[in-house]
């Protein structure tokens, strides 16, 4: 993902809609990867599921990770 960013994409939705488990070296990713994009000016949106935006809110970092629900969410997001 960092070698993606350096190279072009500023807008990044990544989906974890099918992802059972996050840790916190997970998080620790998402939050660089998050850091990375707006700091190139771009938006992070993070399409999750119930149970990772579980672990998300109990650290509380729902809102800088840009939760949605669905892919169509984020880019709607996205074109804000």
């Amino acid at each position: 993902m960092t070698k993606c960013l350096d190279e072009s994409p500023v807008n990044v939705i990544l989906d974890l809609s099918k992802i059972d488990f996050i840790d916190s070296s997970g998080l620790g990713v998402l939050v660089q990867l998050a850091k990375k994009t707006q700091t190139a000016g771009g938006s992070f949106q993070l399409v999750s599921n119930p149970r990772v935006t579980q672990t998300v809110k109990l650290v509380r970092l729902e809102s800088f990770l840009a939760l949605q629900p669905n892919v169509d969410s984020a880019i709607a997001n996205l074109e804000k």
